[in-house]
């Protein structure tokens, strides 16, 4: 005789769920799981710049079939093609059965990242240490005092006077060279540092790159120290130093993604804010045949300093893409082009953060997200009384949940942190300006914006099940 099924309370019945995703997992979804996330620590040990991002998914996605969009003259269901803008900002998309002008389904992440950035004239001495150093520039909200004596690289290009290009990327290799922002000694910090509040430990022009302290053999030369520096980099690259007005180079943690926890269930390692959904929008449409409708996942730069920029969100790629998409239908006028994006949908793929366990008291612990609970859907963003954010309708809110519970994908609601503690933006308000349905959807990260930031590995395989089952949908 079979066990008489439990009657459900009606607190099981009509209250919200909001389980971990590990609770219930078999051993075949936790191999899955883990497996992935290795390919996901291979990606962010490759794309530590948003070039070395877009570089790396339009190699992955060529060797998928995905081909340039401007090769292809007619476009059919199931047809693979992309855009890239400046090395900075792409496009993957995948044709589907229905016709563009009736709208895409869209999955926008950034792939920029908070780092350092060096002045158009870094390089200098300094007599009195006798050390050659970098000035520097921080891009994107960082705790300066997080940088200080860790090892550093440098990435980046770089052109020559000629118009040579450099590609640059030191310190990932063991045998490679590390650079230091060198701290004060806490024996001489008292005065200095002591007092500062904790914005201002290190302040930003105190973030000098230490990149020499040995002279060169010339009785000659003055600046013995940044002269050799300068051979250096002119014998291995063949730049000088007026050659640094023509770079872009970035100062990044030169550490790799580590496995966090006895039990490794979580992923450590520098730019997860948003690269993190840039990998997992792109597992996704990797994985998307024919959908009904185009499916769209799209990388942008600049988001940490406001998306602005011809790369960044709130340029005009979106529009010249759909344009271009268009055009294979036979539809070019303007009307056309806004008409298709106010009939589209996105999720604005961003991180949110995690309840952090230390530190509880700046969460609203009722409407806070949790590590290892699944992708986070959140309503809105920004700050005080919802300023700078896009607000998602109850209608589309509805779609999405409904979409989720259907496809079994883990999820939870939540918002960052509590109403008058702080905030953040996305990319959200400047999809949805053009018409586009859109919402803030990605997994949970603690110490965000850190050289050393923590996700969940169940919330990673969310996010990848997330975007796929989004990318594939119809919101009739």
């Amino acid at each position: 005789m079979t066990e008489k099924k439990k009657k459900k309370s009606v607190e099981e019945k009509l209250s919200l769920k909001n389980e971990s995703v590990w609770k219930d997992a078999d051993k075949k979804t936790i191999k899955e799981i883990f497996d992935y996330a290795e390919g996901y620590k291979e990606f962010l040990n490759e794309a530590k710049t948003e070039r070395e991002a877009v570089a790396h998914i339009i190699s992955e996605a060529e060797k998928l079939g995905f081909k340039p969009l401007d090769s292809v003259k007619k476009l059919k269901a199931g047809d693979k093609v992309y855009v890239v803008n400046r090395e900075k900002n792409a496009a993957l998309v995948v044709i589907g059965k229905k016709p563009i002008s009736e709208g895409v389904n869209l999955v926008g992440s950034h792939i920029d990242a908070p780092r350092v950035d060096l002045k158009v004239h870094p390089i200098y001495e300094d007599s009195d240490g006798e050390m050659a150093l970098f000035k520097t520039h921080y891009y994107g909200g960082i705790k300066k005092y997080q940088w200080v004596n860790i090892p550093l690289a440098i990435h980046g290009v770089i052109y020559t006077k000629e118009g040579k290009r450099v590609d640059m990327k030191i310190g990932e290799d063991d045998s490679d060279e590390v650079f230091v922002f060198a701290d004060l000694l806490p024996h001489l910090a008292r005065k200095t540092q002591g007092e500062r509040k904790g914005t201002a430990v290190i302040e930003g022009e105190e973030l000098n790159l230490l990149v020499g302290s040995m002279p060169i053999d010339d009785k000659e030369t003055k600046a013995k120290i940044k002269t050799n520096v300068l051979k250096i980099l002119n014998d291995r690259f063949g730049i000088m130093e007026e050659d640094f007005l023509r770079a872009e180079l970035e100062i990044v943690p030169a550490w790799k993604a580590r496995d966090v926890g006895f039990d490794r269930g979580m992923v450590g390692a520098y730019g997860q804010d948003d690269r993190i959904c840039g990998y997992t929008s792109f597992t996704a449409i990797a994985e998307v045949k024919k959908p009904e409708r185009t499916a769209i996942s799209v990388f942008f730069d600049k988001e940490e300093i406001g998306s602005d920029g011809n790369t960044g969100a709130q340029s005009n790629f979106l529009v010249i893409l759909m344009a271009e998409l268009l055009k294979h239908e036979g539809n070019t006028a303007m009307f056309d082009v806004l008409d298709a994006l106010r009939r589209s949908m996105a999720l604005s793929a961003d991180v949110d953060a995690g309840i952090n366990p230390t530190y509880k008291n700046v969460h609203d612990l009722r409407n806070a997200a949790k590590i290892g609970h699944g992708i986070i859907v959140t309503k809105f963003t920004g700050s005080g009384g919802k300023y700078s954010s896009n607000d998602a309708h109850a209608e589309y809110m509805s779609f999405v949940t409904r979409l989720f519970n259907e496809k079994k994908v883990p999820w939870q609601a939540g918002e960052l942190g509590k109403v008058d503690e702080g905030g953040g933006g996305t990319i959200a308000k400047y999809i949805s300006q053009h018409g586009v349905e859109t919402v803030d959807c990605g997994p949970g990260v603690i110490s965000m914006h850190s050289p050393m930031e923590l996700s969940s590995k169940a919330d990673i395989y969310a996010s990848h099940l997330a975007y796929k089952a989004f990318l594939e949908s119809v919101w009739d």
